[in-house]
């Protein structure tokens, strides 16, 4: 279980991605990338950002094209957040909105049928 002070460090890190993708890049693609989620190893020196997208592209290109990204990214973290360290940033994309949808499409075929 993280740390109060990790726990916080990720929430940081995710609103702070959040606003420089939404505000600051110019790629029209990372402007259609919301960011779900974060976890920050212990000694910082990895942090895991989950995201998910509007764009019709496949979950490994995305992934391809936030890893691109990710420098431009981290500099403009580590303006933005006071640590000593800026962590490295590993995007991966979040399956569990899509997870969700297909159990709730199972289960409004299943009432659908009972009734």
């Amino acid at each position: 279980m993280p740390s109060h002070k990790i726990a916080r460090i990720a929430s940081d890190i995710s609103r702070n991605i959040s606003e420089i993708i939404a505000n600051d890049s110019r790629d029209n693609l990372l402007k259609t990338i919301t960011i779900t989620g974060c976890n920050v190893a212990n000694d910082l020196s990895v942090a895991k950002v989950y995201f998910t997208s509007l764009s019709d592209l496949s979950k490994e290109d995305l992934e391809r094209e936030m890893a691109e990204a990710a420098p431009y990214i981290r500099s403009e973290l580590s303006q933005r957040i006071d640590i000593r360290h800026t962590p490295a940033l590993k995007f991966l994309y979040d399956e569990s909105i899509e997870y969700g949808n297909r159990i709730e499409k199972i289960i409004e075929n299943i009432h659908s049928k009972d009734e």
